[in-house]
Protein backbone atom coordinates (compact mmCIF):
# COMPACT_ATOMS: atom_id res chain seq x y z
CA UNK A 1 0.00 0.00 0.00
CA UNK A 2 1.50 3.42 -1.00
CA UNK A 3 2.73 5.51 1.98
CA UNK A 4 1.56 8.88 1.91
CA UNK A 5 2.31 11.27 4.80
CA UNK A 6 -0.17 13.77 4.35
CA UNK A 7 -3.45 11.40 4.21
CA UNK A 8 -2.09 9.44 6.91
CA UNK A 9 -4.79 9.86 10.09
CA UNK A 10 -3.12 8.01 12.80
CA UNK A 11 0.13 10.38 12.82
CA UNK A 12 2.22 9.94 16.33
CA UNK A 13 4.98 11.89 15.35
CA UNK A 14 5.73 15.38 14.22
CA UNK A 15 8.23 15.56 11.11
CA UNK A 16 6.70 19.29 10.48
CA UNK A 17 8.64 20.38 14.15
CA UNK A 18 10.76 23.41 13.82
CA UNK A 19 14.13 22.03 15.79
CA UNK A 20 16.83 24.40 15.60
CA UNK A 21 20.35 22.70 15.26
CA UNK A 22 22.07 26.27 15.44
CA UNK A 23 24.65 26.80 17.67
CA UNK A 24 24.71 22.53 18.71
CA UNK A 25 27.55 21.68 17.33
CA UNK A 26 25.89 20.73 14.27
CA UNK A 27 28.16 19.42 11.65
CA UNK A 28 25.25 19.96 8.86
CA UNK A 29 24.16 23.54 10.25
CA UNK A 30 27.12 25.27 12.04
CA UNK A 31 29.98 24.43 9.56
CA UNK A 32 28.08 26.00 6.91
CA UNK A 33 30.44 29.04 6.96
CA UNK A 34 33.93 26.44 6.67
CA UNK A 35 32.29 24.61 4.15
CA UNK A 36 30.65 26.83 1.93
CA UNK A 37 31.67 30.29 2.73
CA UNK A 38 28.88 31.89 3.84
CA UNK A 39 26.28 31.43 6.85
CA UNK A 40 22.84 32.56 5.32
CA UNK A 41 22.39 29.75 3.28
CA UNK A 42 20.09 27.30 3.39
CA UNK A 43 21.62 23.63 4.08
CA UNK A 44 20.66 20.25 1.96
CA UNK A 45 24.25 18.72 2.00
CA UNK A 46 25.42 16.17 4.95
CA UNK A 47 23.25 12.84 5.38
CA UNK A 48 21.55 13.37 8.29
CA UNK A 49 18.29 14.32 9.10
CA UNK A 50 16.63 17.55 10.92
CA UNK A 51 14.15 15.03 12.71
CA UNK A 52 13.84 14.30 16.48
CA UNK A 53 15.61 10.67 17.15
CA UNK A 54 12.59 7.79 18.16
CA UNK A 55 11.51 8.73 21.57
CA UNK A 56 12.30 5.12 22.70
CA UNK A 57 15.69 5.98 21.87
CA UNK A 58 15.77 9.76 23.79
CA UNK A 59 14.33 8.32 26.64
CA UNK A 60 16.93 5.07 26.66
CA UNK A 61 19.52 8.02 26.44
CA UNK A 62 18.13 10.06 29.54
CA UNK A 63 17.70 6.85 31.55
CA UNK A 64 21.80 6.17 30.55
CA UNK A 65 23.02 9.98 31.36
CA UNK A 66 21.09 10.08 34.88
CA UNK A 67 22.89 6.93 36.18
CA UNK A 68 25.77 9.29 36.02
CA UNK A 69 28.53 6.40 35.62
CA UNK A 70 29.67 6.64 31.91
CA UNK A 71 32.47 3.84 32.17
CA UNK A 72 33.44 1.45 29.70
CA UNK A 73 30.59 -0.50 28.22
CA UNK A 74 29.76 -3.75 26.64
CA UNK A 75 27.37 -5.25 24.07
CA UNK A 76 25.54 -7.86 25.35
CA UNK A 77 23.18 -10.73 24.06
CA UNK A 78 20.43 -8.22 24.10
CA UNK A 79 21.99 -5.92 22.28
CA UNK A 80 22.54 -8.67 19.26
CA UNK A 81 19.04 -10.01 19.68
CA UNK A 82 17.77 -6.68 18.91
CA UNK A 83 19.50 -6.13 15.93
CA UNK A 84 19.16 -9.64 14.68
CA UNK A 85 14.95 -9.36 15.28
CA UNK A 86 15.49 -6.72 13.15
CA UNK A 87 17.09 -7.74 10.41
CA UNK A 88 14.63 -10.57 10.25
CA UNK A 89 11.35 -8.83 10.82
CA UNK A 90 12.23 -6.04 8.07
CA UNK A 91 14.28 -8.04 5.55
CA UNK A 92 13.60 -11.61 6.50
CA UNK A 93 17.31 -12.45 6.82
CA UNK A 94 18.45 -14.75 9.53
CA UNK A 95 21.90 -13.21 10.81
CA UNK A 96 23.58 -15.73 13.32
CA UNK A 97 25.16 -13.96 16.16
CA UNK A 98 28.61 -15.21 15.55
CA UNK A 99 28.68 -13.56 12.05
CA UNK A 100 28.41 -9.92 13.64
CA UNK A 101 31.45 -8.03 14.64
CA UNK A 102 31.35 -4.53 16.30
CA UNK A 103 32.66 -0.86 14.25
CA UNK A 104 33.10 2.39 14.69
CA UNK A 105 31.11 3.31 11.15
CA UNK A 106 30.16 1.96 8.07
CA UNK A 107 33.11 3.82 6.35
CA UNK A 108 35.67 2.96 9.01
CA UNK A 109 34.97 -0.71 8.05
CA UNK A 110 35.26 -0.22 4.64
CA UNK A 111 38.85 0.92 5.08
CA UNK A 112 39.18 -2.15 7.75
CA UNK A 113 38.24 -4.62 4.59
CA UNK A 114 40.17 -3.56 2.19
CA UNK A 115 43.24 -3.54 4.62
CA UNK A 116 42.44 -7.23 6.17
CA UNK A 117 41.69 -9.13 2.87
CA UNK A 118 43.34 -7.19 0.22
CA UNK A 119 47.29 -6.36 -0.28
CA UNK A 120 48.74 -2.99 -1.92
CA UNK A 121 48.27 -2.92 -5.17
CA UNK A 122 45.15 -5.05 -5.64
CA UNK A 123 42.58 -3.54 -7.81
CA UNK A 124 39.15 -2.82 -6.04
CA UNK A 125 35.94 -1.86 -8.18
CA UNK A 126 33.37 1.35 -7.37
CA UNK A 127 30.33 2.08 -9.55
CA UNK A 128 30.48 6.13 -10.14
CA UNK A 129 28.63 8.48 -8.98
CA UNK A 130 29.41 7.13 -6.03
CA UNK A 131 29.87 8.53 -2.07
CA UNK A 132 33.05 9.87 -2.24
CA UNK A 133 34.52 8.01 1.02
CA UNK A 134 34.21 5.47 -1.49
CA UNK A 135 37.22 6.91 -3.81
CA UNK A 136 39.29 7.73 -0.69
CA UNK A 137 38.70 3.92 1.06
CA UNK A 138 40.75 2.71 -1.73
CA UNK A 139 43.11 4.76 -3.20
CA UNK A 140 44.38 6.06 0.77
CA UNK A 141 44.96 2.58 1.43
CA UNK A 142 47.79 2.01 -1.77
CA UNK A 143 44.74 -0.21 -3.27
CA UNK A 144 43.94 0.66 -7.56
CA UNK A 145 40.78 2.21 -8.01
CA UNK A 146 38.81 0.88 -10.99
CA UNK A 147 35.69 2.40 -12.00
CA UNK A 148 32.49 0.38 -13.19
CA UNK A 149 30.12 3.65 -13.81
CA UNK A 150 26.44 3.35 -13.56
CA UNK A 151 24.50 3.67 -16.98
CA UNK A 152 21.91 6.84 -16.76
CA UNK A 153 19.03 6.04 -18.82
CA UNK A 154 17.04 9.25 -18.73
CA UNK A 155 17.42 9.39 -15.37
CA UNK A 156 17.30 5.74 -14.07
CA UNK A 157 20.65 4.19 -13.17
CA UNK A 158 21.55 0.83 -13.87
CA UNK A 159 24.24 -1.44 -13.66
CA UNK A 160 26.64 -2.06 -16.21
CA UNK A 161 27.19 -5.52 -16.54
CA UNK A 162 29.42 -5.63 -19.56
CA UNK A 163 31.54 -3.29 -18.68
CA UNK A 164 32.02 -5.20 -15.17
CA UNK A 165 33.14 -8.40 -17.42
CA UNK A 166 35.57 -6.10 -19.04
CA UNK A 167 37.07 -4.88 -16.18
CA UNK A 168 37.38 -7.90 -14.11
CA UNK A 169 40.85 -9.52 -13.99
CA UNK A 170 43.37 -11.24 -11.65
CA UNK A 171 44.28 -8.28 -9.92
CA UNK A 172 40.24 -7.26 -9.17
CA UNK A 173 39.98 -8.77 -5.51
CA UNK A 174 36.87 -6.49 -4.17
CA UNK A 175 34.19 -4.64 -5.53
CA UNK A 176 32.61 -1.88 -3.17
CA UNK A 177 28.46 -2.21 -3.32
CA UNK A 178 26.60 1.08 -2.11
CA UNK A 179 22.64 -0.91 -2.14
CA UNK A 180 20.45 1.24 -1.53
CA UNK A 181 22.68 3.64 -3.65
CA UNK A 182 23.92 6.91 -2.62
CA UNK A 183 23.33 9.26 -4.47
CA UNK A 184 21.21 8.14 -7.10
CA UNK A 185 18.42 6.26 -4.86
CA UNK A 186 18.27 3.00 -6.87
CA UNK A 187 17.33 0.36 -4.99
CA UNK A 188 19.08 -2.83 -6.54
CA UNK A 189 16.41 -5.87 -7.52
CA UNK A 190 17.54 -9.60 -7.24
CA UNK A 191 17.87 -9.65 -10.40
CA UNK A 192 20.16 -7.13 -10.79
CA UNK A 193 22.07 -7.98 -7.39
CA UNK A 194 21.73 -11.77 -8.63
CA UNK A 195 23.77 -11.06 -12.06
CA UNK A 196 26.43 -8.76 -10.09
CA UNK A 197 26.63 -11.74 -7.65
CA UNK A 198 27.54 -14.08 -10.63
CA UNK A 199 29.89 -12.35 -12.02
CA UNK A 200 31.58 -12.10 -8.65
CA UNK A 201 31.98 -15.68 -7.70
CA UNK A 202 32.79 -16.34 -11.09
CA UNK A 203 35.82 -13.84 -10.61
CA UNK A 204 36.55 -14.93 -7.02
CA UNK A 205 36.12 -11.31 -6.12
CA UNK A 206 34.84 -10.27 -2.47
CA UNK A 207 31.65 -8.31 -2.24
CA UNK A 208 32.12 -5.49 -0.02
CA UNK A 209 28.09 -4.48 0.79
CA UNK A 210 27.34 -0.94 2.21
CA UNK A 211 23.95 -1.28 3.38
CA UNK A 212 22.99 1.58 6.06
CA UNK A 213 20.36 3.02 3.76
CA UNK A 214 18.51 -0.58 3.74
CA UNK A 215 15.65 0.65 5.91
CA UNK A 216 14.69 3.66 4.02
CA UNK A 217 13.11 2.24 0.97
CA UNK A 218 9.88 3.33 -0.85
CA UNK A 219 6.61 1.94 -1.96
CA UNK A 220 7.12 -0.47 -4.73
CA UNK A 221 10.96 -1.15 -3.90
CA UNK A 222 12.24 -3.79 -1.35
CA UNK A 223 15.89 -3.81 -0.11
CA UNK A 224 17.39 -7.12 -0.84
CA UNK A 225 20.18 -7.82 1.74
CA UNK A 226 22.80 -9.34 -0.46
CA UNK A 227 23.72 -12.22 1.58
CA UNK A 228 19.97 -13.19 1.55
CA UNK A 229 20.81 -14.31 -1.89
CA UNK A 230 22.44 -17.87 -0.60
CA UNK A 231 25.35 -19.65 1.18
CA UNK A 232 28.19 -18.98 -1.82
CA UNK A 233 26.88 -15.03 -1.99
CA UNK A 234 26.90 -15.05 2.22
CA UNK A 235 30.80 -16.40 1.75
CA UNK A 236 31.91 -13.91 -0.10
CA UNK A 237 30.20 -10.95 0.78
CA UNK A 238 30.72 -8.42 3.64
CA UNK A 239 27.78 -5.97 4.95
CA UNK A 240 27.92 -3.32 6.50
CA UNK A 241 25.02 -1.93 8.60
CA UNK A 242 24.03 0.63 10.97
CA UNK A 243 20.47 2.18 12.77
CA UNK A 244 22.62 5.57 12.59
CA UNK A 245 20.66 7.05 8.63
CA UNK A 246 17.41 4.84 9.59
CA UNK A 247 16.85 6.74 13.02
CA UNK A 248 18.83 9.96 12.87
CA UNK A 249 21.73 8.53 15.62
CA UNK A 250 25.07 8.95 12.76
CA UNK A 251 26.41 10.84 15.42
CA UNK A 252 26.66 7.63 17.80
CA UNK A 253 29.16 5.58 15.37
CA UNK A 254 28.10 2.30 16.13
CA UNK A 255 27.68 0.55 13.52
CA UNK A 256 28.45 -3.50 12.70
CA UNK A 257 29.61 -6.11 10.19
CA UNK A 258 27.76 -9.28 9.25
CA UNK A 259 30.81 -11.67 7.93
CA UNK A 260 29.77 -15.14 7.58
CA UNK A 261 32.89 -16.64 6.45
CA UNK A 262 35.05 -17.48 9.05
CA UNK A 263 38.56 -16.66 7.59
CA UNK A 264 37.45 -13.41 6.28
CA UNK A 265 35.72 -12.56 9.72
CA UNK A 266 39.06 -13.87 11.36
CA UNK A 267 41.40 -11.63 9.61
CA UNK A 268 39.02 -8.59 9.51
CA UNK A 269 38.47 -9.64 13.80
CA UNK A 270 42.47 -9.34 13.67
CA UNK A 271 42.81 -5.94 12.59
CA UNK A 272 40.10 -4.45 14.52
CA UNK A 273 41.70 -6.15 17.73
CA UNK A 274 45.41 -4.74 16.66
CA UNK A 275 43.81 -1.07 16.74
CA UNK A 276 41.55 -1.45 19.61
CA UNK A 277 38.56 -0.30 17.76
CA UNK A 278 35.92 -2.36 18.67
CA UNK A 279 34.85 -1.93 22.36
CA UNK A 280 32.21 0.61 21.07
CA UNK A 281 30.52 3.76 22.34
CA UNK A 282 28.25 3.64 25.46
CA UNK A 283 25.64 6.16 24.30
CA UNK A 284 25.79 4.50 20.73
CA UNK A 285 25.12 1.26 21.68
CA UNK A 286 22.31 2.31 24.24
CA UNK A 287 21.20 4.40 21.32
CA UNK A 288 21.16 1.49 18.72
CA UNK A 289 19.33 -1.02 20.78
CA UNK A 290 16.89 1.38 22.06
CA UNK A 291 16.22 2.05 18.19
CA UNK A 292 15.78 -1.54 17.07
CA UNK A 293 13.81 -2.37 20.02
CA UNK A 294 11.10 0.28 19.81
CA UNK A 295 11.77 2.23 16.59
CA UNK A 296 9.61 0.77 14.18
CA UNK A 297 6.42 2.83 14.53
CA UNK A 298 8.35 5.13 14.15
CA UNK A 299 10.15 4.58 11.00
CA UNK A 300 6.94 3.64 9.40
CA UNK A 301 5.65 7.09 9.57
CA UNK A 302 9.26 8.46 8.60
CA UNK A 303 9.01 6.58 5.43
CA UNK A 304 5.53 7.99 4.66
CA UNK A 305 7.02 11.26 5.20
CA UNK A 306 10.08 11.18 3.29
CA UNK A 307 7.88 9.17 0.47
CA UNK A 308 5.76 12.25 0.61
CA UNK A 309 8.52 14.75 0.61
CA UNK A 310 10.38 12.64 -2.96
CA UNK A 311 7.40 13.19 -4.34
CA UNK A 312 6.57 16.93 -3.54
CA UNK A 313 10.52 17.56 -4.49
CA UNK A 314 9.89 15.85 -7.59
CA UNK A 315 6.41 17.41 -8.97
CA UNK A 316 8.13 20.77 -8.26
CA UNK A 317 11.10 20.16 -9.98
CA UNK A 318 9.09 18.67 -12.91
CA UNK A 319 6.54 22.28 -12.93
CA UNK A 320 8.51 24.92 -11.57
CA UNK A 321 12.21 24.10 -12.51
CA UNK A 322 11.67 22.71 -15.82
CA UNK A 323 15.52 23.62 -17.33
CA UNK A 324 17.08 21.09 -14.13
CA UNK A 325 15.66 17.20 -13.48
CA UNK A 326 15.81 14.97 -10.90
CA UNK A 327 16.03 11.31 -10.44
CA UNK A 328 12.92 9.79 -8.51
CA UNK A 329 14.35 8.48 -5.39
CA UNK A 330 13.41 4.55 -4.80
CA UNK A 331 15.00 4.96 -1.12
CA UNK A 332 17.49 7.02 0.89
CA UNK A 333 16.41 10.73 1.81
CA UNK A 334 18.97 12.05 -1.07
CA UNK A 335 17.95 13.38 -4.20
CA UNK A 336 20.21 13.38 -7.57
CA UNK A 337 19.91 16.96 -9.46
CA UNK A 338 20.73 17.22 -13.20
CA UNK A 339 22.09 21.01 -14.31
CA UNK A 340 23.57 19.79 -17.06
CA UNK A 341 20.74 21.23 -19.15
CA UNK A 342 20.17 24.15 -17.57
CA UNK A 343 22.33 26.39 -19.44
CA UNK A 344 24.92 26.74 -16.35
CA UNK A 345 28.65 26.12 -16.86
CA UNK A 346 29.02 23.01 -14.97
CA UNK A 347 32.57 24.83 -13.45
CA UNK A 348 30.43 27.60 -11.84
CA UNK A 349 27.31 25.40 -10.59
CA UNK A 350 28.34 25.03 -6.57
CA UNK A 351 29.21 29.21 -7.18
CA UNK A 352 25.81 29.38 -8.20
CA UNK A 353 23.97 26.85 -5.91
CA UNK A 354 25.44 28.81 -2.75
CA UNK A 355 25.69 32.66 -3.49
CA UNK A 356 22.68 32.87 -6.05
CA UNK A 357 20.48 30.23 -4.50
CA UNK A 358 21.63 30.55 -1.32
CA UNK A 359 21.83 26.38 -0.83
CA UNK A 360 23.91 24.18 0.22
CA UNK A 361 24.43 21.28 -1.49
CA UNK A 362 26.58 18.42 -2.02
CA UNK A 363 28.54 19.32 -5.39
CA UNK A 364 28.02 16.38 -7.88
CA UNK A 365 31.79 16.35 -8.92
CA UNK A 366 32.72 14.45 -5.65
CA UNK A 367 31.27 11.78 -6.42
CA UNK A 368 33.18 10.98 -9.33
CA UNK A 369 32.96 12.15 -12.74
CA UNK A 370 30.15 10.94 -13.56
CA UNK A 371 28.49 13.81 -11.29
CA UNK A 372 29.45 16.35 -13.09
CA UNK A 373 26.92 18.92 -13.69
CA UNK A 374 24.90 17.37 -10.79
CA UNK A 375 24.32 18.48 -6.95
CA UNK A 376 22.82 16.16 -4.09
CA UNK A 377 20.24 17.97 -2.14
CA UNK A 378 18.98 15.84 0.93
CA UNK A 379 15.66 16.15 1.50
CA UNK A 380 15.19 14.78 4.96
CA UNK A 381 13.72 17.42 6.36
CA UNK A 382 10.50 19.67 7.40
CA UNK A 383 8.39 20.41 4.35
CA UNK A 384 8.39 23.80 4.54
CA UNK A 385 12.25 24.16 4.52
CA UNK A 386 12.54 21.67 1.90
CA UNK A 387 9.58 23.89 -0.40
CA UNK A 388 11.77 27.11 0.49
CA UNK A 389 14.50 25.79 -0.86
CA UNK A 390 12.89 24.94 -4.01
CA UNK A 391 11.54 28.35 -4.41
CA UNK A 392 15.11 29.80 -3.69
CA UNK A 393 16.58 27.52 -6.54
CA UNK A 394 13.62 28.47 -8.62
CA UNK A 395 13.73 32.25 -8.23
CA UNK A 396 17.74 31.78 -8.84
CA UNK A 397 16.84 29.66 -12.44
CA UNK A 398 14.57 32.56 -13.56
CA UNK A 399 16.73 35.38 -12.52
CA UNK A 400 19.89 32.79 -14.45
CA UNK A 401 17.60 32.38 -17.57
CA UNK A 402 16.59 36.21 -18.01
Amino acid sequence: MKQDYERSNKKMYNFDATISRQGTGCRKWDSLDSVFGRKDILPFWIADMDFATPPGVVEALKEKVEHKVFGYHTRDNSFYKAAIDWEMERHGWGIKQEWLLNTPGVVPSISFAILALTEPGDQIIVQPPIYPPFFACVTKNGRQLIENPLINIDGNYVLDFDDLERKMSPKVKMLLLCSPHNPVGRVWTKEELSRLAEICLRHNVLIISDEIHADLVYSGHKHIPLSFLGSEVAQSTITFLSPSKTFNIAGTYTSFAVIPNEIHRRKFAQLMDALHLDSGNLFGITAAEAAFRTGGPWLDELLAYLESNAEFLVNYVKSNIPSISTTVPQGTYLAWLDFNKSGIHTSELHHFLIHKAGLGLNAGATFGTQGTGFARLNFGCRRTLLAEGLFRLETAMKKFNH
